[in-house]
């Protein structure tokens, strides 16, 4: 998913890395890769690449880290990195495609894929990614193709799962639960202790569509058979929760940044949140962990993550392609991520870091991907339809929330909406 990196957290157990990780990227950029053993071009007229990202303040110190082999490589050339909120990232960069400008090298999120595409904002990168020394360490899962061609490659997954208290499971006696009727009993034993029983993102948007996946797919709906009953009990389920307390109304307003600081409060014993938080999560008092959702065998998480390619207007195409080989692309790269944000790399070198097999976090995201793992977008939403589609179902996934409609009217309207979209 576009999550949007939001602080610099360390990962518990990670700090004695962080230092060995800043030598090892100013040593090399990866894998068998000999960008960095080259030297330096001999033009030392100055030059400036400009990066457009959502990362907030706190991302962009790490963005400065992660650039450091490159900007050392290249003292001549200056990284202009500007911060576009993420609502706005796609319209800002069709917009400036439309003019014939735009940045060096972006960072985005899927659901902008097909827009930049088509705009002619990105151009198919599969001659640079054919060329490239270290394309066999990325699975198939993180390659982005419209109509076959290669737009995009996502460095990072990110992914939700099930946090949860450990300290209150074990203070009320309970196991952690392993199906909705589970988590519910669970919940209850919350709401009897003066507490929420879950907090989750119910914000109108992408972010909620993201939220709601695992869930509605839980409840047999598919984008390539969108049947109202499964929403409507998905609906119904989240009407109940709210009803009895589980669940704040207030969550119809809360992003994944706010619902997760509820948690951390002490305000749940769960959270339905991502492993971007590992940070967060190592800063409280209480144990916490995660594990899968509470799904039926339907159920299924979006798979997601930043992509990245360089801009069709770049004056510097080869450069730029460089500046992404030697930090996203790059295994040193991955991993400092990983250390900041808890993104699982996407590179299998270092996905098979001791810095994730050794964290029973981190290892519990991974066996997610494993077990629960879904592409994002969906592959049964037409390319062109992506955004409208997720954005309508995030909507309406908080107006169940917020108990604006009831449930089944609420689906009826949803896929009445959502069929034409769906047509190829």
């Amino acid at each position: 998913m576009e999550s949007t990196p939001n602080r610099r957290g360390r990962l518990a157990g990670l700090a004695a890395w962080g230092a060995v990780a800043s030598l090892a990227l100013g040593a090399c950029a990866g894998g068998d890769t000999d960008v960095t053993a080259s030297p330096p071009p001999g033009n030392d007229e100055p030059v400036t690449l400009t990066v457009w990202h959502y990362y907030s303040a706190d991302g962009q110190a790490v963005l400065d880290d992660l650039a450091a082999p490159f900007t050392d490589r290249h003292p001549n050339v200056e990284l202009e990195f500007v911060f576009i909120p993420v609502e706005q990232l796609t319209t800002r960069v069709v917009t400036a495609a439309s003019a014939g400008t735009g940045p060096d090298v972006l960072l985005f999120g899927a659901s902008g894929l097909y827009d930049m595409a088509s705009s002619g904002a990105i151009l198919p990168m599969d001659d640079w990614w054919s060329g490239y020394a270290d394309q066999d360490q990325f699975s198939d899962g993180v390659i982005h193709r419209i109509d076959g061609d290669i737009y995009a490659v996502a460095a990072y997954v990110n992914l939700i799962g099930l946090w949860y208290n450990e300290d209150m499971l074990s203070d009320w006696g309970v196991d952690l639960p392993t199906t909705i009727p589970e988590l519910e009993a669970v919940m209850d034993r919350a709401v009897a202790e003066g507490i929420n029983g879950i907090t989750l993102t119910g914000v109108p948007g992408v972010e909620s569509q993201w939220q709601g996946f695992p869930w509605f797919t839980s409840h047999g709906f598919s984008y390539g058979d969108p049947q109202a009953t499964a929403m409507e009990d998905t609906f119904t389920m989240l009407q109940d929760w709210v009803a009895k307390g589980y669940l704040s109304a207030e969550a119809s307003t809360w992003d994944q940044h706010t619902s997760f600081q509820h948690f951390l409060a002490g305000s749940a014993p769960f959270s339905v949140n991502g492993n971007w938080q590992v940070g967060a999560a190592s800063e409280v008092e209480f144990a916490n962990s995660v594990a899968p959702l509470p799904l039926s065998a339907n159920g299924g998480v979006l798979l997601g993550g930043e992509l990245q390619n360089i801009g069709a207007f770049s004056e510097h195409p080869d450069l730029a392609r460089e500046f992404v080989e030697m930090t996203f692309f790059s295994a040193e790269g991955q991993l400092l991520l990983l250390e900041n944000f808890g993104t699982i790399p996407a590179r299998g070198d270092a996905a098979a870091s001791p810095l994730i097999g050794d964290n029973p976090i981190l290892s519990g995201f991974v066996a997610i991907v494993q077990q629960q793992g879904r592409p994002s977008p969906s592959p049964e939403v037409p390319s062109a339809s992506v955004n409208e589609v997720e954005n309508l179902v995030g909507n309406y996934w908080s107006r169940a929330i917020a108990r604006d409609g009831d449930p089944r009217g609420l689906a009826a309207d949803l896929i009445a909406q959502l069929l034409p979209l769906l047509e190829d």
